[in-house]
Formats: structure tokens, C-alpha cells, sequence
């Protein structure tokens, strides 16, 4: 007699997402497994009393989204801090700050996350305003010191970029780090003045003085945990350096408190401590493990240093690095970037390097592909943005990951911000994802934060400018499940919807195949994690 199962998900359209997709009415769910697939009157066989019968009314039922790149304590920084990212103009991000500073009178620094100043209006750049910064709101150009300086001149304030590469302080928090900031990352006018804009290394060092301690810090993962469930995640690959955030997975986890499964990707800074306690890549429990070695190459568009191949059409900001040029900067310097590679690669770890730029990426490329066998060590390259024909075939050859980040197309339209650091031409030429699948690269979709959203990506994957970086429906959606649980080593267990994988499930309320050209505006019905309900519209 077969035993009943805990959970039922009937009348449905349930998409396997498997290769090609295979396509069945219902489920059911026994001990946090999928144990059957099928149509609803043989999967109804197995209710039993206690058996909880969800009747998904004709929706889509798909694997979880696993986010194979993001920054979760980002993510709950937006949602406990100052959440800049809806910003419309430099005036609005100021005021969004003052009032969080006027809420939290007692917290010690006014932090707040997410700036966009390309997506800002008004039209002019940052060498057509006057170098103090003005007053004028419709300015598209980074945050100054003196903007912040607004906010509070008692209080430090720290604004962060979109990105995460570019920190903007106000004179408090300048003077504050001032012995700790790398003097090449901090930008300067052209009296070789700071300007509160502090770039790669200097922001990482703004980071990493600002990142919660361990008590905030649970406070920020499980807001960020739980506002990634309603969107559909059910894993993420975290990128982590110097934060209390891997401590405290593994304390919400033995709690039961952690609603989706962390796979912790450490800054290669990390390396030497985790050999020495002998972790290496997949080590830990079913809902914590230890990921890949993360490194860097360059650092981005937006903040000018993506290292290219050719300068940058708008070189010339108004502010100046000490160690840059108009093709942008090495964040690790190549060989020192080869050394790291040989040296995880041999401890048994994944690698993952950030390169963005064509000059980038071929630096991280040759690393990666000098290791003796990249595709079984599953080594990835981390955005792949403006990649070259011959770079995409060497990576298929290899066998390397390209981890990819489908909103970004967000900056990849005509006038946007790739269109006024790039020019048309190379802005035709970044994140093509077709010409990456059809190339026989493994294809994972994360967000990086950018926000953190899977049907937002899939909305900009399927609705991208050019033919080359567009993907059907079904292959958007195969990237950010079976295609990030690859990435991940996770394969056997999850990115498909088959008996014996683990019953990580997420239905919108809408197909996106039957709305594909307004997917972003999906919401999520219901997010199951290993057999357990951890989000629904209903509640």
C-alpha cells in the first residue's frame, strides 16, 4: 500500500522544466520530495487525513528560481535601511535619506542602498554640471559629499550604488574613514579635492565598516529571506566577504528559521581560513553550503571601471582615479588573479570571478581555462557582459559557467546607460544570451540585487533589444532553475520538477508564457521549500 503523501498540488500545469519540457497536471509531495508527477486523478490516490490538497486552479507550476548570483544582506540592508533605488532624481535620493535619518534618530550612521543615478532625470551628465555639484535635482550623476552633507553634517552618511562599487560619503564619514580609504579609489576634482565618491577598493572598505553585527544582521537576513520567498526564490548563491552573515545561516537554519537554501560563495580573502578548518566546495547541510571562491577582475559600467578593451565613449567624468585610464581598472590585477585560480582550484574549490568588460573577461577566462578540468571543477565567470565571439566559444570549450544577469538589460536599451559608456555597437554586444546558449555554455540567471526578482530577469531576457541576447520563455526560465542548480552542483536534487528531486515549487499567479511580453508584472501565488509552504498570497 502506498503511504499518503504530505502535500498535494492539483489541477495545475506543472513544468518539469527538464530538457525538452515535460509538462503534467499535479504532484505530491512525501518528506520534503517530489514522489509523484501526473495527472490530478492519480496524484489525488495519494491523500491521505492529515494530506494538505493545494488546487492551483489552472496555474503554472514551476521548479523554485535559485538566484545564482546576489548579495542577500544587500537585499535586507534596502529593507532596513534607506531604500534608494526608486529614486527618480539626485533631489529625491537626498530627501529619501533625510527622512530615514529623521526615523532613526538613534541609529549612528544613515546608510542607505541602491542608487541609479543613470536612471535619473533631467539629462545632464556628470561633465556637463559645474564640479561643485549645484543644487539641481534633475542631475544624473553620482552622489558628493556635499549632497550627503544635506542629509546631516553631525551624522556620517553613506549612500551605495546600485552596484556596490561605487560609495558616496558625507564629510563626517570621510573624515571618519579617512586613514582607512585607499587613496587610488577615491575620486577627487579637479582641485584634487574629494568628492565623496569613493570607487572599488575604497567602497569595499565603506562596506565592510558598515555591515551589521551579528544580532542586526539576523534582523537583515531574515527580512531579505522572507522578501525572497514571496518573489519564488527558494535558493541563492550569496556572495559574502567579511560579514557575520555565513554564522548567522547556519544559526536561522538550526533554528528553522531559514525559509530557502544559502549556498555561500566566499571572497577569495576567505580562502586560507577555510582550507585551514578543511571546507571546500558543496561542504554542509542540506539548506547551508559552502560554494565557490569568488574573485574579481574589474569593476563596472556604471561606475566606469569595467576594464574594456577600448576606451569608454564617456571617459571623461569630472572626476579623476589615480590608477585609472579610459578603459578602466584591473580590480585584481591579471597575474595575481591566476595565482588565486591555481591555488583554489587546487584546494578543490569552484571558482567564480566577477568580469564584466572584454578585457576582463579574457583575463579571467585564461585563468580559468589553465586550471587542469574546468567543467568538472564547474569553475564560472561571473556577469560576462560584453563578451567576444571568441571568448563565448572558449568558454563552451572549457566548459565554464557563464553566470548571468538577465535585468541588466534594464541598462541595455537605446539612450540607456550602456548606450552613453559604450556607444551602439558594444551596447548591441553585451549580455547576449542567445549567442551564449546556442554557443553550449552552461547558463545560470541570477539578479545581483538589481534588484532580486526571477520573473523581472525572465521579463528582461525574453523582451531584450537585440536578437542575440533574447531567450524564449522556456529557456529564460530553465537558466534560473536548472540552469543556477547546475551552476551549484545541485542538479541531482534541484532545478527540475521530477520524483526524487527535493520539493522546492514556486506558482505565479499568471503563465509567462501566456503574458511574455509584461512577465515583470507576475506575482508569486505560492513558494514551497523542501515540502513546506513558506510563502502564500492568501496569508
Amino acid at each position: 500500500m502506498t503511504a499518503a503523501a504530505d502535500l498535494l498540488l492539483v489541477d495545475g500545469e506543472v513544468h518539469a522544466m527538464t530538457e525538452p519540457d515535460e509538462v503534467h497536471e499535479a504532484l505530491a509531495v512525501r518528506d520534503g520530495e517530489i514522489v509523484a508527477v501526473g495527472r490530478t486523478r492519480e496524484i489525488e490516490f495519494l491523500a491521505g487525513v492529515e494530506t494538505g490538497v493545494i488546487d492551483c486552479e489552472g496555474r503554472v507550476i514551476l521548479p523554485g528560481f535559485i538566484d545564482a548570483h546576489t548579495h542577500v544582506e544587500q537585499l535586507g540592508q534596502h529593507l532596513v535601511h534607506a531604500n534608494l533605488s526608486s529614486a527618480g532624481n539626485l533631489g529625491e535620493c537626498v530627501d529619501l535619506l533625510a527622512r530615514h535619518a529623521e526615523d532613526e534618530p538613534d541609529r549612528e550612521w544613515i546608510l542607505g542602498f541602491g542608487y541609479d543615478e543613470s536612471e535619473w532625470g533631467g539629462g545632464e551628465s556628470e561633465r556637463d554640471g559645474d564640479e561643485g555639484g549645484g543644487d539641481r535635482t534633475g542631475e544624473s550623476r553620482r552622489l558628493r559629499r556635499e549632497d550627503l552633507d544635506r542629509v546631516s553634517e553631525e551624522r556620517p552618511v553613506v549612500a551605495m550604488r546600485v552596484d556596490l562599487h561605487t560609495a558616496s560619503l558625507n564629510s563626517v564619514a570621510l573624515e571618519r574613514l579617512a586613514d582607512d580609504l585607499p587613496g587610488s579609489d577615491l575620486l577627487r576634482d579637479r582641485d584634487g579635492n574629494p568628492t565623496g565618491v569613493a570607487v572599488e577598493d575604497a567602497a569595499e572598505t565603506v562596506r565592510k565598516t558598515i555591515t551589521a553585527g551579528p544580532d542586526e544582521m539576523r534582523e537583515i537576513l531574515t527580512a531579505a529571506t522572507e522578501h525572497a520567498v514571496s518573489l519564488g526564490v527558494t535558493g541563492v548563491h550569496d556572495k559574502v566577504r567579511g560579514s557575520s552573515a555565513p554564522r548567522v545561516y547556519r544559526e536561522m537554519a538550526a533554528d528553522g528559521d531559514l525559509p530557502l537554501r544559502v549556498r555561500i560563495d566566499y571572497w577569495s580573502d576567505h580562502l586560507e581560513g577555510l582550507v585551514d578548518v578543511g571546507l571546500t566546495t558543496n561542504a554542509g547541510s542540506d539548506f547551508v553550503r559552502t560554494g565557490a571562491i569568488k574573485s574579481f577582475s574589474d569593476g563596472s559600467f556604471g561606475s566606469r571601471t569595467a576594464r574594456l578593451s577600448e576606451p569608454y565613449l564617456d571617459a571623461d567624468g569630472g572626476e579623476t582615479e589615480a590608477e585609472d585610464d579610459d578603459r578602466g581598472q584591473w580590480v585584481v590585477d591579471p597575474d595575481d588573479l591566476a595565482d588565486l585560480v591555481e591555488q583554489a582550484d587546487a584546494e578543490g574549490f569552484q571558482v567564480c570571478v566577477h568580469a564584466i568588460g572584454d578585457d576582463a573577461i579574457e583575463g579571467a577566462l585564461s585563468a580559468l581555462e589553465a586550471t587542469p578540468d574546468p567543467e568538472t571543477a564547474r569553475h564560472r565567470i561571473e556577469h560576462v557582459l560584453l563578451a567576444t565571439d571568441d571568448q563565448i566559444a572558449r568558454m563552451a570549450e572549457a566548459g565554464i559557467v557563464a553566470s548571468m544577469q538577465p535585468n541588466f538589460h534594464r541598462w541595455a536599451q537605446e539612450g540607456g546607460l550602456y548606450d552613453q559608456r559604450l556607444g551602439e555597437e558594444r551596447r548591441k554586444r553585451t549580455n547576449r544570451l542567445r549567442r551564449v546558449l546556442e554557443a553550449g555554455v552552461p547558463l545560470a540567471f541570477g539578479s545581483d540585487c538589481m534588484p532580486l526578482d526571477p520573473l523581472l530577469g525572465v521579463h528582461h531576457a525574453v523582451n531584450a533589444p537585440t536578437e542575440a541576447q533574447r531567450l524564449t520563455v522556456t529557456e529564460a526560465l530553465r537558466a534560473y532553475t536548472y540552469g543556477a542548480a547546475f551552476a551549484g552542483f545541485d542538479e541531482d536534487r534541484l532545478g527540475t520538477l521530477e520524483v526524487g528531486k527535493k520539493a522546492d515549487i514556486v506558482v505565479p499567479e499568471e503563465s509567462p508564457w501566456d503574458y511574455p511580453d509584461h512577465i515583470d508584472e507576475i506575482d508569486v501565488s505560492t513558494t514551497i521549500v523542501d515540502g513546506r509552504i513558506v510563502y502564500s498570497s492568501d496569508d
